[in-house]
């Protein structure tokens, strides 16, 4: 910060004194002096009108004074040529050379004086002339090395753009990283390789040359590279595998040079590249030919780590969450060493990341975080941190000096669903379709015994979603399917519910349709699970390298076995509304109060949902000790923010558990 002060400081200086000397150059001496010919001087001598001639000298510039009758005080300047002889001209023109102005006896005389004769002055005065171009073309220089070091694309193609962290700003360590204890121990060893180097090479051992970390967006791959640097304590560069492409031929390769030309120079330290699949992809892909931008800027990567060049101690970290489409000249020892997998936290990493995030903040003391960690199933590190902001932003728009569990628990809404929309207006007849619908899913779900505990329904509208049940989902990495035909009749409880209480059903359950019709189609052609079919798979994607991404289905079966597919599709789903229909006419009176509890509250979870669902449905809603509070907990002062703390008493399942969808499980209506 000095530093670049002081660079400022001296630029607009320069600036200054340019502008004050191209001002004298240009303006002062032309406002004081008048310019004639040296015959003119020579003329004006013998009629006796110079006072006093000045030689400046070698090339004999003349000042002189008119007399007090012709311009007084007026100074006039003329040249001539280097050989000219001033004062020979002027005795053979018969004026006397006096030190007295005026005449001599009717003689004219001139008072003629010599400055600087010894020859400095024409170098003072060339150097006087020179010096404004000379500030006025440091000042352009300076203009153009401002404009380079701000937008540096016109000036340096290619130089990396590579951002440097020094050891000593790097402040992100593994304390600061949760929930991928794996991954941490993996790349504890990196910081061991770069702390201890001779430890390992007492041993033979050779220092891994890359690190690749694989996961799905918000896993924590660029927090856990720059802990690994804050860790060591090494200088640690970070740029982006998009920045390396230009429209250019070589502008990539260019720039890899220039990124590994000062990591050797500042080794030992760590290059992030991240999204490494943007110039990392498999070559060969027939776009573009040999003359390719990122297969250039490829093989100078390949090059760089592990090329003739061996003993340099520059560890590459990539990130990436498409592996599968990265050369595999990439992926090999020796070059990426060792692939760590980073996937969305369990239920214990969610907690332990909760943990990280809240610390610093006024959180209440009814915050109960394994609850919060249940309840944001399939959530990743960046969803976490970004919830925990939004409750401490909804905390703030209420006033309140501490995030209370009822910030936490919307905050989920809204990192999910988007937050309420407050200006639509429903009508009578939708909000009691939005309460039938959920209420739906809710009893069916309820009275399964293969499927997730419910933990919450609401039929407050929120992003498209017009209401929303979401459950407890588990951290398991197996399903069944019987899990999965639980799944879709708690999926089509909506509907179900809709065509008995009002005889045919509406739009809103076309989500639910279309999850149903997955589930029902991957199980038969991709899990193996109809007992018709047998355990095989029908049909392959098909993927461009080049673009990465999944664009056409090949079949490899006949048109008689996609009738079967399609028959049996059909039966799963078939069997899964006849589940969610008997299940709701057999529970039909709670299915009523349910809905017109909703229609009331509009809200239900935690430990109301869970009484209500397990209540008489004859009995009235809510009970005594729900609709009159305590005495004892109306003197509190803190009664109406405090939320009661959810009690979930999960059902006890058999067989594998289920494997939890990528976000906490939500059906939408």
């Amino acid at each position: 910060m000095y530093s670049r002060w002081i660079r400022n400081s001296f630029f607009w200086l320069l600036v200054i004194v340019a502008v004050i000397a191209i001002f004298f150059a240009f303006f002062a001496n032309g406002s004081d002096h008048q310019s004639v010919e040296f015959g003119q001087v020579i003329t004006d001598a013998e009629r006796g009108r110079i006072e006093k001639i000045e030689v400046d000298g070698r090339t004999l510039t003349v000042t002189y004074i008119r007399q007090a009758n012709e311009e007084t005080g007026k100074v006039v300047k003329a040249k001539a040529g280097p050989n000219t002889n001033i004062e020979e001209i002027l005795t053979q023109r018969g004026v006397a050379l006096s030190r007295a102005p005026g005449t001599a006896e009717g003689v004219p005389a001139v008072n003629l004086e010599y400055k600087d004769s010894s020859g400095f002055g024409p170098f003072l005065g060339l150097l006087l002339n020179i010096l404004p171009f000379l500030l006025f073309g440091l000042f352009l220089l300076l203009i153009m090395r401002q404009a380079q070091g701000s937008n540096s694309q016109a000036m340096s193609f290619g130089k990396s753009r590579a951002r440097l962290f020094t050891g000593s700003k790097v402040t992100v360590t593994f304390a600061d990283v949760a929930g991928v204890d794996e991954a941490k121990e993996e790349l504890a060893e990196v910081v061991e390789f770069l702390k201890y180097p001779e430890k390992f090479a007492a041993l033979g051992a050779r220092i891994p040359k890359g690190v690749l970390l694989v996961g799905p967006p918000g896993t924590g791959k660029t927090l856990l590279s720059r802990a690994v640097a804050g860790e060591a304590g090494v200088p640690f560069f970070s740029i982006s595998g998009s920045e390396f492409v230009e429209m250019f031929v070589g502008v990539g390769a260019s720039r890899v040079r220039d990124l590994f030309d000062q990591a050797k120079k500042n080794a030992p330290c760590i290059v992030f590249i991240d999204e490494i699949d943007a110039v990392g992809r498999q070559r060969g892909a027939g776009l573009g030919g040999s003359h390719d931008e990122r297969e250039q800027t490829l093989n100078q990567i390949l090059v760089e780590m592990d090329g003739f060049d061996t003993g340099t101690n520059v560890i590459v970290i990539a990130a990436t969450n498409r592996p599968d489409i990265l050369d595999p000249a990439l992926l090999r020892p020796g070059r990426f060493d060792r692939k760590v997998v980073l996937d969305a936290p369990d239920i214990k990493g969610r907690e332990a990341i909760l943990n990280v995030h809240m610390k610093g903040k006024p959180v209440a003391d009814d915050v109960d975080v394994a609850v919060l960690a249940k309840a944001t199933s399939g959530f990743s590190g960046a969803d976490l941190a970004n919830l925990v902001n939004e409750a401490a932003i909804l905390a703030a728009r209420r006033n309140k000096k501490i995030i209370t569990m009822k910030e936490f628990l919307e905050a989920i809404d809204r990192v999910i669903l988007g937050p309420e929309r407050k200006s639509k207006v429903m009508s009578d007849l939708e909000k009691k379709v939005t309460a039938y619908h959920e209420g739906g899913h809710v009893i069916v779900a309820h009275f399964l015994k293969h499927h997730d505990p419910v933990y919450k329904v609401t039929i407050v509208s929120r992003g498209m979603s017009g209401g929303h049940t979401r459950f407890l989902g588990e951290d398991t990495s197996y399903h069944t399917p019987s899990m999965f035909k639980d799944r879709m009749a708690s999926a089509l409880g909506g509907l179900a519910a809709e065509e008995i209480v009002f005889g045919e059903a509406s739009t809103g359950p076309s989500s639910d349709i279309q999850q149903v019709t997955r589930i029902a189609r991957s199980m038969v052609t991709r899990w193996g699970m109809s007992k018709k079919l047998g355990p095989r798979t029908f049909g392959k994607t098909e993927e461009l390298i080049f673009l990465g991404r999944e664009i056409s289905e090949t079949r490899d079966y006949s048109e008689k076995i996609a009738e079967e597919i399609d028959e049996e599709v059909r039966e799963l789903i078939d069997e899964a509304h006849a589940t969610a229909t008997k299940i709701l006419l057999e529970h039909r009176k709670l299915l009523d109060k349910l809905a017109n509890v909703l229609i009331e509250v509009e809200t239900l979870e935690g430990e109301q949902l869970v009484r209500l669902l397990n209540s008489d449905p004859d009995e009235p809603w809510p009970p005594p000790d729900l609709a009159e509070p305590k005495p004892e907990a109306a003197a509190k002062p803190t009664a109406e923010e405090t939320p009661r703390r959810p009690i979930f008493e999960p059902k006890p399942t058999t067989g594998l558990a289920w494997e939890s969808s990528n976000q906490s499980r939500t059906d939408g209506g």
